[in-house]
């Protein structure tokens, strides 16, 4: 007990020096309270006295000498030598500032003299800590513009360019970079280019900070958006080309991510010249996580060639205004020339202002480019692609023989390493003819002119086709297999470890196929019996192995001719499909139906192999989901004209295994439809949006989104079909997703407006009823709306009958229900029609009022709660039983006297007093017992 009585009388004492303490505290001005605990010794007190500042600040705000002695403290208490009182007092600056902007007259100027050169001092802190708390600080004022702008170009401008100067700490250059990167956005492009463009520029050519250059490239897109295309053009994108060939990867996959912003801040020309191959090589680098960032911005960079006139996608308002004028001067002189002109302009989507001169000069430069890109990715291979350049000169000069039309200029006399040349008139071939992909592997086939004596004299025939095909194969066929095929089988053999890569693959199908072209010279073909014009009416799939030439009028270019010549070497190395041991004239048939003058053809060739399996595996397992994330955009930009090159992919992506990839078309698939059209979207997209709609809940619920936008573009006899499908939304993989059943009720109320009033009877008004007997309050109180919204549309047909079966219909379901809840249903319903004024007065009374003033005497009190809320606070506040007087308002005041006098004291409050609240909702919130 002694101890006890000790213990006591220690913390009695304890406790009187506390309230001394305060006492103390109490009785000192506020000054004085700051000065006490700021030259404490104790962190932690001087870590309060960095809080309360503002209070501080607050109290004194009447007297400006006081609030300038509180920023000098502010000021003294900067210098403290611990960290964390540094780093806490710089937290509280923006709301420092803050104050000193509100307050603005009496204490002018005080943020400048006071709070910003200890922003500015701290950004080169020692302390880490410290520095990024004044970082965050400088963004968050420039961001509430709480720094005048000669400040930022006096103080803030001059001690970031020092900081990132050569010789400054390497971790505050990088966050010195950093800062100014973001905060271009804010000062504006006038002090960016003065006094940020220039460092920036040279920090992105830090040769000894890789971290310095790769946060330049990571924030190069905003530098570009800010400063406008002629800076960016003139200054940055020299950098840029450096940093995309940058020896770190993690340089080259920072460039990648911001592509898109870069590409924004261009001209198409450039745009389509020089970034298209610069992003074709970092999609070809040899790192995996770069190749991963730039199939992921590969569609958004594909988006930025949309052509704004036919797409309305603009990247700048002076782009838009410049294009706007142009498009009237364009329409204004081709309506002068020719009226029909200016139809067939405006049928065309996107890429008609780029001359063919520009696109075939950009698209050398761009073959070249992949070509040596592509022997810099395989360097243990480098022997190997020299044998595989050479067979591509091999067969080059193949077609130019098959070309020239005339075998007997082909001897071997001329040609003695076997090598066939072209003797055209008409000068040198084209490089479209070169590599006609009919041609290309194949042997020479000649021209026969089909006379009658052949006709009679089957046997003549066939000896003289025989002579004509020995004539024309024997000289260049034979030199070729035996110079090529040993090479070939050798090539095949070194590529064979690396078959996982998907170049590599597409490589070693190259390489395959022209072996087995190589064999085809050496065979003799004794089934071709007869070559008249039924050969050119045979199935394609036999011709490439068919030792006879088409003629040039009947054989249809692969692609079309301003694309071509950027294409010829690309389509030969990556596409494994073109020449492919099985490859035929289908299949060049399919490859032309991908070809497009829009955005650059190996652009979109690389974004349709991004459903390769094989991509997979080598690059990113997402890739699949960020191909269909983007392929909106695409199609916005190649337009409906060219959907027909992303059919095929958009049909892979709709049946990929993954249910993610699933998803995201479903939730894009109304903006898709609305890009292509409904005659496109009832052929393309119907079958899938079908697939869909039996899908898993995951991908049916991005359907069911925008289940009214899609049906909307639909005709009227294709969207009646889905009249029949609407029910099977109820169903779900899971009975307790109450949101999917609550999304299908704010679907069905915007779907109303398209169909029919027979449609809504019929189709519609079963599952409404069905939703508003839902377990969940929050689907049933949707389902109100639904059902007040069909009563109005109904109420408003020609056909009376069917608002009168409706309200039948919810009297027997609801209102004569055996169960409460269905009771209690039928009272919201009613509340809802009054307040939507979904009926008039008089009807609703005739119809609806007397079956709702029986369930006065309903034995569940929660339902007379209800109709006493309903029919004091909603119906007598219509102005039908305020103005006038008869026998519907007497039964109301009759039926209200008598729930005045119900034996539940609820039911008699809410039927004696008028409450404040009159909402729907807060009927329900105060109705806890009627949610389930």
């Amino acid at each position: 007990m002694a101890d006890l009585s000790l213990l006591q009388e220690d913390v009695q004492e304890e406790i009187d020096g506390s309230l001394d303490f305060v006492s103390q505290d109490e009785m000192l001005t506020p000054l004085g309270r700051l000065d006490k605990y700021a030259a404490s010794e104790n962190i932690f007190n001087r870590q309060m006295v960095a809080r309360s500042l503002l209070d501080t600040l607050k109290e004194v705000s009447d007297d400006e000498k006081d609030c300038i002695s509180v920023l000098e403290r502010v000021t003294r208490l900067s210098e403290d030598s611990e960290p964390t009182v540094r780093a806490e007092l710089m937290e509280q600056v923006p709301h420092l500032a803050m104050f000193c902007q509100e307050n603005r007259p009496s204490i002018p100027h005080a943020f400048s003299k006071y709070l910003l050169p200890i922003v500015v001092r701290y950004l080169a802190d020692q302390n880490n800590q410290v520095r990024k708390t004044s970082q965050a600080a400088l963004l968050v004022l420039l961001e509430q513009e709480l720094i005048e702008r000669s400040d930022v170009e006096s103080s803030v401008c001059p001690v970031l360019i020092e900081l990132t100067a050569p010789d400054s700490n390497d971790d505050v250059k990088t966050e010195a970079v950093a800062i100014m990167c973001k905060m271009a956005s804010m000062v504006g492009r006038d002090i960016t280019e003065r006094l940020i463009l220039p460092r920036f520029c040279e920090m992105c050519c830090d040769c000894r900070m890789f971290h310095v250059r790769k946060v330049c490239a990571a924030n190069f897109g905003d530098i570009c958006s800010v400063v406008g295309q002629e800076a960016t053009e003139r200054m940055l994108l020299p950098r840029f080309y450096q940093l995309c060939s940058d020896n770190v990867w993690g340089v080259r996959k920072a460039c990648a991510e911001c592509f898109m912003a870069v590409s924004c801040a261009t001209s198409q020309e450039l745009r389509r010249t020089k970034l298209s191959a610069l992003f074709i090589n970092l999609i070809s680098d040899p790192s995996r996580w770069v190749r991963q960032a730039a199939f992921q911005s590969l569609g958004p960079f594909i988006s930025t060639f949309a052509n704004p006139s036919s797409s309305g996608q603009y990247f700048k308002e002076e782009e838009e205004e410049e294009c706007k004028s142009v498009k009237d001067d364009r329409q204004s002189e081709d309506s002068n020339r020719n009226p029909d002109v200016m139809t067939e302009e405006n049928a065309v989507s996107v890429g008609d202002d780029t001359s063919p001169d520009v696109c075939t000069d950009g698209s050398v430069n761009f073959t070249v480019t992949l070509e040596s890109n592509l022997e810099d990715e395989a360097d243990e291979n480098s022997r190997d692609a020299n044998h595989h350049l050479d067979l591509f000169s091999h067969c080059t000069l193949l077609s130019q023989s098959a070309d020239s039309g005339d075998p007997e200029q082909i001897s071997p006399e001329s040609n003695p390493h076997g090598v066939l040349e072209s003797a055209s008139p008409e000068g040198p071939v084209t490089e479209q003819e070169q590599f006609n992909s009919f041609h290309y592997w194949r042997t020479p086939i000649p021209e026969i002119d089909i006379d009658l004596e052949l006709q009679q004299t089957q046997e003549r025939a066939r000896s003289s086709e025989s002579r004509h095909v020995q004539k024309a194969s024997s000289p260049g066929s034979p030199n070729i297999t035996m110079a090529t095929r040993k090479e070939l089988e050798e090539m095949l053999e070194n590529l064979e470890p690396h078959i996982d890569d998907p170049d590599v693959k597409a490589q070693v199908d190259v390489l395959t196929a022209a072996l087995k072209a190589s064999s085809l010279g050496t065979r003799e073909d004794t089934a071709s019996s007869n070559l008249n014009r039924e050969f050119y009416r045979s199935d394609r799939s036999e011709a490439g192995r068919t030792n006879c030439m088409i003629s040039r009028e009947d054989s249809v270019p692969l692609i079309s001719d301003s694309v071509e010549c950027m294409q010829s070497t690309l389509r030969y190395i990556h596409d494994d499909s073109d020449l492919s041991p099985n490859s035929s004239f289908g299949h060049e048939d399919e490859k032309k139906s991908k070809v497009q003058d829009v955005v650059p053809q190996a652009l979109l060739d690389q974004y349709l192999s991004m459903t390769d399996p094989s991509r997979a595996q080598t690059v990113d397992t997402e890739i699949a989901k960020h191909c269909a994330y983007s392929i909106p955009g695409v199609a916005l930009t190649l337009g409906r004209q060219n959907w027909h090159c992303l059919r095929d992919t958009y049909e892979t992506l709709a049946a990929d295994m993954q249910w993610k990839v699933r998803r995201t078309l479903a939730f894009s698939i109304h903006e898709l439809a609305l890009i292509l059209g409904d005659s496109l979207t009832a052929a393309d997209l119907l079958p899938i949006f079908n697939g869909f709609l039996k899908d898993l809940d995951e991908v049916r619920i991005g359907v069911l989104k925008h289940l009214y936008d899609f049906l909307k573009l639909l005709q009227q006899d294709k969207r009646r079909e889905y009249l029949y499908q609407l029910q099977e939304f109820l169903v779900t993989d899971n009975c307790r997703n109450w949101r999917f059943r609550a999304e299908l009720a704010e679907q069905l109320i915007l779907l109303l407006e398209l169909y029919s009033a027979r449609d809504i009877y019929d189709y519609l008004l079963p599952i409404a009823l069905n939703l508003c007997g839902d377990k969940v309050s929050s689907v049933r109180w949707i389902s109100y709306k639904l059902v007040s919204e069909m009563v109005k549309k109904l109420y408003l047909a020609p056909n009376p009958a069917l608002v009168l079966n409706l309200i039948n219909k919810l009297v027997e379901e609801f209102c004569q229900s055996a169960k409460w809840s269905g009771r209690q249903t039928f009272v919201f319903i009613c509340q809802a029609l009054i307040e939507d004024d979904c009926l008039p007065m008089e009807q609703f009374a005739i119809h609806l009022m007397p079956h709702l003033l029986q369930l006065a005497s309903d034995r569940v009190p929660n339902v007379r709660v209800l109709l006493a809320k309903t029919l004091k606070q909603t119906l007598l506040e219509k102005e039908y039983f305020l103005t006038s007087t008869n026998s519907h308002q007497e039964a109301v005041e009759q039926t209200i006297m008598a729930l005045q006098m119900d034996y539940d004291s609820d039911v008699k409050y809410f039927a004696s007093i008028h409450p404040a609240s009159t909402k729907l909702a807060d009927d329900a919130m105060s109705t806890a017992s009627s949610t389930y």
